[in-house]
């Protein structure tokens, strides 16, 4: 079986091996951007910082913040999530307009999100 794939475009033909589709696919913390900003991170540590120095005095109240920290960044994740996949689908979404190289480019940026989705 060869490893080469025929990609019909309505512009042009192509031809590109599935070499060219996994070109770089090994996940690496490098090829990944932080899933939040710096100080939003920063944010979420004082917060859970803050949290277990109250735990001494009040442990109830630490555990009930501590729930609400992490509901917190779950909703936050799942906002970054949605704007990532909302720019990944605007980029390749144009109709037939889109040439092989750019759905190339598409696949490989997908490829990226769903290795930071599965290394959450």
């Amino acid at each position: 079986m060869s490893d080469e794939v025929i990609v019909a475009d309505v512009q042009e033909s192509e031809h590109i091996t599935t070499a060219d589709l996994v070109k770089d696919s090994k996940p690496t913390m490098e090829n990944h951007e932080p899933l939040f900003r710096a100080e939003e991170s920063e944010r979420f540590r004082n917060s859970w910082h803050d949290i277990q120095g109250g735990f001494v005095d009040e442990p109830r109240h630490s555990v009930e913040k501590a729930d609400e920290l992490v509901a917190k960044v779950i909703k936050r994740l799942a906002e970054v999530f949605a704007n990532e996949r909302d720019t990944l689908e605007e980029a390749w979404a144009k109709g037939n307009d889109v040439s092989t190289e750019d759905l190339r480019q598409a696949l490989r940026r997908y490829r990226s999100f769903f290795d930071r989705l599965l290394s959450v």
